[in-house]
């Protein structure tokens, strides 16, 4: 009750006795021109009521010949010359709490999961907060089990990492994703869906995320044919919230998918503001903002973390593209999914010669660095005599190495396929690769003349 009352009297307190509007001079396309506003930002939010009194929130993009440039969330029917502005926060803020936790909501912190309303939240957060200072931010913590056997072992995350997962379309990072959130030992996960199809999202929460899943999760939705606007918040809004319970000082696991469509989102944004295009279309501000966001992530000053997944879109599996290519540069590794392998129904589709995480090999013991740097040559290798081998050009006893690998070629691929369905920790990876090493060792040596 006394909460309820505290609730109800930050919202009284937050409405205004006087409220000053400026008007709707001119619209253009999805940018509406307006005067009169006074003591507005870039990143102001603002209501527009149109002709039949309905309200609309939109946000400051720009200001241009004495006109203030806003933008819409959602559409602009009913909206023409002559009405009203108001603006409501001269810096984007949102109020969270724990009333997120197993919830789907939208860009705007509405529930679109029909589970009822969401009670407002505790705590005033700005949307577009700075990182912690690198001076004050703790180093990054030790492994995260995700419970997926190539990344415990081959690359492994750590907490307060930042990782990134890239592939073209359709080649399974969706289904990585909801492994990942339902084994890990996290205690949270925020799930920002950014630009998806509306058909998958419920196929994501309800069939891959699973209830389990969802019970210790907020899913933050902005479907593809939502405006920039909405899919852009939706970014920020699970940053936010990942900050949120990391202050509280929670292990937080987020994700993004993906940081390719926000980036298309900033430059809808961008161009409709007058900004030029610049490589591939993309405007200067895509690539400022990229790092003011992922940045956020990452360890805290105390002792909450945020461990970072974000996916990225690679056209025609171009990990040159200047989106991957920024990301690459911020994150603190990538796993690569190659559709090549996904073609032949290796899932997860993770290329392991291709990716890298930058933890190691601080984060393995001797022990494990050892069987894994085996087990990554012997992959290396046989990848390099593949097509010999394939065409039957290559001479068994020719080289050993080659040998060796084509011995365990069978059990590592056994070893790096795993099923949405199972978790495998860590100690059970490691034990699993060392006992495939570990045979081959005992096969490779020669027989003790008693």
């Amino acid at each position: 009750m006394a909460e309820a009352l505290n609730q109800l009297s930050h919202k009284i307190s937050q409405i205004k006795k006087v409220r000053r509007y400026g008007k709707v001079s001119d619209v253009a396309g999805l940018m509406i021109y307006c005067i009169g506003l006074e003591k507005t930002a870039i990143g102001s939010r603002c209501e527009i009521e149109d002709i039949g009194g309905d309200s609309h929130a939109a946000e400051v993009v720009g200001f241009k010949e004495g006109k203030t440039l806003v933008m819409p969330f959602g559409n602009i029917d009913g909206i023409g010359p002559g009405c009203r502005v108001y603006i409501e926060h001269i810096k984007p803020i949102f109020m969270v709490g724990d009333c997120f936790v197993g919830r789907v909501i939208n860009a705007l912190g509405d529930p679109i999961d029909g589970k009822g309303g969401v009670a407002l939240g505790t705590e005033e957060k700005s949307l577009k907060s700075k990182p912690p200072a690198p001076g004050k931010r703790r180093a990054v913590g030790g492994k995260l089990d995700v419970g997926v056997r190539s990344i415990n072992t081959f690359l492994p995350i750590c907490e307060g990492q930042r990782m990134g997962i890239f592939s073209g379309s359709g080649v399974g990072k969706s289904v990585l994703m909801s492994m990942i959130a339902r084994f890990s030992s996290a205690d949270i996960n925020i799930i920002a869906l950014v630009g998806e199809r509306g058909r998958e999202v419920k196929e994501f929460i309800e069939e891959q995320l699973g209830e389990e899943g969802l019970k210790r999760s907020v899913v933050v939705v902005a479907t593809g044919d939502e405006p920039a606007l909405m899919r852009r918040q939706a970014a920020y809004l699970a940053m936010t919230l990942a900050e949120y319970f990391r202050d509280q000082g929670k292990k937080v696991l987020l994700f993004m998918d993906s940081v390719t469509r926000f980036a298309m989102a900033q430059r809808e944004v961008g161009l409709s503001a007058g900004e030029p295009p610049t490589t591939k279309g993309y405007t200067p501000s895509v690539f400022s903002e990229l790092p003011r966001l992922l940045e956020r992530a990452g360890p805290g000053e105390s002792e909450g973390s945020i461990t970072a997944i974000f996916t990225v879109l690679v056209e025609g599996s171009d990990m040159d593209e200047p989106v991957a290519d920024a990301v690459r540069g911020i994150i603190d590794g990538h796993i690569v999914l190659e559709r090549s392998l996904a073609e032949r129904g290796h899932f997860p589709a993770i290329d392991i010669l291709k990716s890298v995480s930058r933890m190691l090999p601080d984060c393995h013991t001797g022990h494990e660095n050892r069987v894994m740097n085996e087990a990554r040559q012997s992959i290396a290798t046989y990848a390099n005599m593949e097509e010999l081998i394939r065409l039957g050009a290559y001479k068994e006893g020719s080289d050993p190495a080659v040998d060796t690998s084509i011995r365990l070629h069978d059990a590592l691929e056994d070893f790096l396929i795993q099923k949405p369905s199972e978790s495998s920790p860590v100690d059970q990876g490691f034990n699993d690769l060392a006992g495939i090493m570990g045979q081959h060792i005992a096969a490779a040596e020669p027989a003790v003349e008693e």
